[in-house]
């Protein structure tokens, strides 16, 4: 069973995900970054976070079909209608801090057993792999990140590289930097918990530093 929230927090869930993400999770997140207190809008900061966290999960749709997913399941709940600019003008009202908050609540290897292929001589096995990504084309972005060349041209929108270090036996995220992607390849980022055997599948050079 799917649990929601009463009035205007309705919206905020990701379905079944939201047993992993619960509401309290959400509510920390927005405290640790000074929203806990925020005036109740129509759509909550809380109703924010899932936004983002459901607009992850349908990158293909707008932000306004991400939420027409949201309340599609809430039959005879009244849910608010907002706009496409209304949800863009919420979205940037929360900022960065909330979800660099929630990260750091669920990031970690994770609870399970000693099982094999987790551990060795009593170091946690790891892997780090990297992405790049799409951002928007802000001048904010522009001045960080580069559009990704190739032989045809520009892609039309500044890159960024994503380095994550994930635990093998539980697949869990433990930590995340990114940068941009015109930096070079290949040695290791600094700032990686030490405690860990490092399997490399994909590693790219230069000054990554940057947290989620």
């Amino acid at each position: 069973m799917i649990k929601v929230a009463a009035g205007v927090f309705a919206p905020g869930h990701v379905g079944e995900l939201t047993q992993h993400v619960p509401f309290e999770m959400v509510d920390a997140a927005l405290a640790e970054a000074g929203l806990g207190k925020s005036r109740v809008r129509e759509v909550p900061a809380r109703v924010v976070v899932y936004l983002l966290l459901a607009g992850a999960l349908f990158a293909e749709v707008g932000y306004r079909q991400v939420w027409d997913k949201l309340v599609a399941a809430l039959d005879g709940v009244p849910v608010a209608n907002p706009t496409s600019g209304v949800l863009a003008q919420a979205r940037q009202r929360m900022g960065p801090a909330p979800l660099r908050a929630l990260f750091d609540l669920v990031r970690g290897p994770g609870p399970a057993p000693r099982t094999r292929g987790r551990w060795w001589r009593g170091l946690l096995v790891c892997a780090i792999d990297g992405t790049s990504a799409a951002v928007p084309a802000s001048a904010a972005n522009l001045a960080e990140y580069t559009p990704h060349r190739c032989n045809h041209g520009g892609s039309g929108y500044p890159k960024l590289r994503l380095l994550v270090l994930v635990c093998c036996g539980t697949r869990t995220v433990i930590d995340a930097i990114f940068g941009p992607t015109g930096v070079g390849r290949c040695p290791t980022p600094n700032g990686w918990w030490p405690a860990c055997v490092r399997r490399w599948s994909c590693c790219w050079t230069g000054p990554l530093g940057r947290r989620t």
